[in-house]
Order: C-alpha cells, then sequence, then structure tokens
C-alpha cells in the first residue's frame, strides 16, 4: 500500500469522533437541520415576493374576433395587441404589512431552525456520555470477569486435587455466566446508542474520544428560540390582522393601456371604406372603498387578534417553564457533584474491601459467596463513579441548553 495512503488512514484508525466535532458534524448534515434551511429560504422568497409588489406591473396580451355575421358598420374579422402598464397608488397599508408579516414568519422559522439546532446539541450530548457510561460499565464488567475467569481456573484445579467441593466450582461458573449476560445486554446497548447517535449527527459512530464540558454557573438568562419564534408568530398575527383592517381604507389604482387594432373583413359605405381605430390609449384611475360587508373583515381581524392572544399565553408558559428549568439545571449539577463525591467514597471503600476479601478468600477464610459479593460490589461501585461522572457533564450541558447557549462554545 501506498505510504502516504497509509500515513492518512492510520490516524482516522488511532483517533475517534469527539464531542465537539460530532456536534459540527450535525450542524451541517442532520437531514433535519438541512430541512430547515430549506423552509427558511422558501420563507425569504416570499418575503421578497412581497417587496416587489410595489413595482407597477406590466401586461401584454391580444385578443382574435371573428364574427359569422358581421354587422355591415363592424368589421368581421378584428386582431388587436396591447400593453397595460398599473400600479398602486394607495392600498391601505396592505403592502407593507403583508413585508412585515412575512419577515416575522421569516424570523420564526429561523427561530425555530436555531431551537431544534440546540436541543439536537443537547440530545447529542445526553447518546455520547450515556454511550460512555455503557462502555464503563462494559470495561467493569469485563475486568470482573476476568478475576472470575483466573478464579474459576484456580478452583477448578483444586477441584480435580480434591480439595474443594463440585458446588465451589458451579457458583463461580454461574456468576462467570451471568456475568457474560450482563456483557451481552450492554453491549447491545451501545450499540443502540450508537445507531442513534449517527443518525442525530448523520454518519456511522465507531469510537468516540474523551470530551469535557467547561462550566461558567453565572450567565445571564436569554429568552429560548422557542420562546422567540413564538413572539414572532404573534408579530405575524398582528400585521395579518392589520392587513385586513386595510379592506376600509380606499384602493387607489392607476392603469395605462395601449392597443394596436388590425381588421379584415372592414365594412364600407357607398364604396368607402368605414375608418377604424388604429390605435388607442386609455388611462384610467380607480377608486375603491368597501362600505358595509355585514362584518366580515372584523370578525376576521378579531378571530386573529383572539389568536395572537392565545400565543401570548403560551409564551407566558414556556417563561416560566424556562425559568423552572434553569433552577432544576443548577439543582441537577449541585445533586450530581455530591453524587460523584459519594461515588468516589464508596469506589474506595470497595477496593479496599475486596482486595481485603480477595486475600482472605485465597487464604480460605472467607468462602466465594463472600468473594463474590465483594467482587461484585466493587464492579456496581466503579461503574457508578464513571457514570455520575459523565451525568455531570449531561447536567452542565442542560444548564446550558435552558439558559439558550450554544452548547458547543464551552467543549474543551
Amino acid at each position: 500500500m501506498n505510504r502516504k495512503l497509509l500515513l492518512l488512514i492510520i490516524p482516522a484508525l488511532m483517533y475517534g469522533d469527539n464531542l465537539k466535532s460530532l456536534l459540527e458534524f450535525a450542524t451541517s448534515n442532520n437531514k433535519i437541520v438541512a430541512s430547515n434551511v430549506l423552509i427558511q429560504e422558501a420563507k425569504k422568497s416570499e418575503v421578497e415576493s412581497s417587496q416587489s409588489a410595489y413595482y407597477p406591473t406590466v401586461d401584454v396580451g391580444g385578443f382574435y374576433q371573428r364574427s359569422d355575421d358581421a354587422s355591415p358598420f363592424a368589421p368581421g374579422t378584428i386582431y388587436s395587441g396591447y400593453a397595460k402598464v398599473g400600479v398602486d397608488l394607495y392600498d391601505g397599508g396592505r403592502k407593507s404589512n403583508t413585508i412585515k408579516q412575512n419577515q416575522a414568519i421569516v424570523d420564526s422559522s429561523k427561530y425555530s431552525s436555531l431551537a431544534y439546532k440546540k436541543s439536537l446539541q443537547l440530545q447529542i450530548v445526553q447518546d455520547f456520555y450515556n454511550i460512555k457510561s455503557a462502555k464503563s460499565t462494559l470495561d467493569a464488567l469485563k475486568e470482573s470477569n476476568n478475576q472470575i475467569s483466573a478464579e474459576l481456573d484456580r478452583v477448578k484445579k483444586f477441584y480435580e486435587a480434591g480439595t474443594v467441593t463440585k458446588d465451589d466450582v458451579e457458583r463461580l461458573r454461574a456468576a462467570y455466566s451471568n456475568n457474560i449476560y450482563r456483557i451481552s445486554s450492554v453491549k447491545y446497548r451501545i450499540k443502540s446508542l450508537k445507531k442513534i447517535l449517527g443518525i442525530k449527527v448523520g454518519k456511522k459512530i465507531e469510537t468516540l474520544d474523551a470530551s469535557s464540558i467547561e462550566i461558567s454557573e453565572n450567565l445571564q438568562k436569554e429568552l429560548s428560540d422557542d420562546i422567540l419564534a413564538l413572539q414572532a408568530n404573534s408579530s405575524s398575527l398582528t400585521y395579518s390582522a392589520n392587513n385586513i383592517s386595510s379592506a376600509y381604507y380606499p384602493q387607489i389604482r392607476v392603469e395605462d393601456t395601449y392597443n394596436l387594432y388590425g381588421y379584415q373583413d372592414k365594412p364600407s359605405m357607398g364604396g368607402q371604406e368605414i375608418k377604424q381605430l388604429d390605435n388607442q390609449n386609455k388611462l384610467m384611475l380607480t377608486l375603491n372603498i368597501r362600505l358595509f360587508d355585514m362584518g366580515t373583515i372584523s370578525k376576521q381581524k378579531e378571530s386573529l387578534l383572539l389568536q395572537k392572544e392565545a400565543l401570548q399565553k403560551q409564551i407566558e408558559q414556556y417563561q416560566d417553564q424556562q425559568d423552572v428549568n434553569v433552577e432544576l439545571a443548577l439543582l441537577k449539577i449541585d445533586t450530581t457533584k455530591a453524587q460523584i463525591q459519594s461515588a468516589k467514597s464508596a469506589l474506595e471503600s470497595s477496593t479496599i474491601a475486596y482486595e481485603t476479601v480477595s486475600k482472605k478468600y485465597s487464604a480460605g477464610v472467607v468462602d466465594y459467596v463472600t468473594y463474590l459479593d465483594s467482587l461484585s460490589v466493587k464492579t456496581n461501585a466503579k461503574a457508578q463513579y464513571e457514570k455520575a461522572l459523565n451525568d455531570l457533564q449531561i447536567a452542565y450541558a442542560s444548564y446550558y441548553y435552558y439558559t439558550n447557549k450554544n452548547i458547543k462554545d464551552f467543549i474543551k
């Protein structure tokens, strides 16, 4: 194999994905993120479309008319082409409100997209550290199984020598088989989590490198993007209501139309052809005012304003929920830190206890039941300590999420 190719492949095999690289990759490759980008572009096109309504309109067209029973004073066949230029002089604010309404919808789409991205970041962080916790459990179980396997081999020799009973061998074999079962379950969980993470990130997940999140607990909380999206929706309803009200204002439009005419079978009188129009320019100014509609417009506006009021209630509820979530996130950080200290103490104690019991077991002072219990406690304590460390990272990420920060910015 080419040496340069090897130099490119080896680092890829040695190093896995860290948390920051996963978040950056997901931003560009998650399909929902890509979909949201397209939706935003579509909304922006609507804004541009509504802005162009201020420009004059230009229409061209024509017609062909043939009469089987032509009048003696009119041609039997007429054809015409025309060009018409029109512009709205006043529309009661309809166009400006439409532009503002569409811009508010763009803003809502933008904030909804940001909300999804930050939610996706939190989900990826949770999956990342849950995989780390499961991997720690797997490592602890494998270490435990290696010790049980070694002890099982030792006891088998004693059994063959007749110094221990078959029950001693079977109990150790049962503990070994039970650990194999647990290892298989944890392996399946790790594979499942990697598959789920891969869908969110947009690529296959192999190995995960160590990553950590820095903590800064004195951050200024910002309104969540979900709330900002609702506020933008509320604004769009206001502009939509104003747009409806514009129907009660005068609508003034001016149009200029220029026609060219052509004829066949021109009429004549006394042998003289009756002259027809060859071209014509028509200027028209129209004024329209809605005087009465049985309250249709006002009812439509009332409906929109009620929808806006309903949105405002949701916004207030979301704001209260965000405040609570920030408080709970800080509480979770403090609680997890306390759990880490407890788990660390439990691991140190269980390790010392296991070493003591293991020596006594080898000396025949304690039986295999005490030995296996001690090993199980140490294994669980080690897995629990690693899990608590990973849970703290998730708690940090949750705190940044609920204060509406970008989690990626706080990863070392």
